[in-house]
């Protein structure tokens, strides 16, 4: 069990950005929109449709930075931050659910920015909660882009995680480790990229996030079953995804896997990218540049 866990991991459930931080700058950002929350922060930069980014688990809004460089001069970025990763403070998200009530902080900062139907596009953890958001307001969402990431991790574990209960253990016995200790996150994130300039500032973003936030947060994603919800989503939906190295399966195998997360929601358009690893805006920035142009069409 623990091995197959480490593997999904690696590949879909974890986010780290590689750029530097600047706080002052984001509270400053912040205050200037006049949007107050406990559970995140947004900045925004450019012109045009308006697009918001979500990075995933213990990731700084700054992941997007490279591919935010190209995409500002055409599109209204809104860039989340997710309180309790990459060494910004944890404040609501200190305990409990994560993914779930950050959707909700979302959709209310669409609301109250007077935002229509802005294009959402998430990473790893961050597109588990585009998917929430999409789903379970309908109405907020205009397009959605899923990142490398999966509507349900429960089928990953196997045997071991066949019965709610056996879930919940495996669950807990993430957490657990998470919270004793980042090394088996710090090794898995080498993984993550295929850009070696990148990896030592995404080991500092795990040991700069609060521990039980994201041990919590990864705790709810492997519990969470969205493909219940998949109907609900009117948005034109895409999703990027790679196949991870080491996977315990065939290549074939992995791609009938993600076509059948995704059954219940068939108009939406599957995307593999090559030669990338989880973060294929730092591996492909062209390529995901291009996806989203495309995306943005549809």
């Amino acid at each position: 069990m623990r091995g197959k866990a480490l593997v999904f991991a690696a590949y879909a459930a974890f986010s780290l950005t590689a750029c530097a931080r600047d706080a002052a700058r984001d509270s400053a950002a912040d205050s200037t929109r006049g949007f107050v929350s406990d559970r995140i922060s947004v900045v925004t930069r450019g012109t045009g449709p308006d697009i918001i980014l979500v990075p995933g688990l213990a990731s700084h809004r700054d992941v997007w930075t490279g591919v935010a460089d190209t995409l500002d001069d055409r599109y209204r970025l809104h860039l989340v931050q997710v309180n309790g990763f990459a060494g910004a403070a944890p404040g609501a998200n200190a305990d409990g659910p994560v993914s779930a009530p950050v959707a909700e902080e979302i959709e209310r900062y669409i609301r109250e920015s007077s935002l229509t139907r802005p294009a959402v596009i998430g990473h790893s953890m961050g597109g588990s909660i585009g998917m929430m958001l999409a789903a379970r307001h309908p109405g907020s969402v205009g397009r959605l882009m899923v990142v490398d990431m999966t509507p349900v991790m429960a089928v990953m574990f196997g045997p071991a995680a066949d019965t709610p209960e056996k879930l919940r253990t495996v669950a807990d016995g993430m957490r657990d480790t998470i919270l004793a200790s980042t090394s088996m996150l710090e090794g898995m994130f080498s993984t993550m990229t295929r850009v070696p300039a990148m990896k030592a500032a995404l080991l500092q973003n795990v040991r700069d996030s609060h521990r039980a936030t994201v041990a919590n947060a990864f705790r709810e994603l492997i519990v969470t079953d969205l493909r219940p919800e998949l109907g609900r989503i009117t948005a034109p939906t895409t999703l990027l995804y790679v196949i991870p190295p080491n996977i315990p399966m065939s290549v074939a195998e992995f791609d009938a896997g993600t076509r059948q997360g995704f059954a219940s929601l068939p108009s939406a358009r599957l995307i593999k990218i090559e030669n990338s690893a989880h973060f294929i805006q730092f591996d492909q920035p062209a390529r995901f540049v291009a996806e989203v142009d495309a995306f943005m069409t549809r």
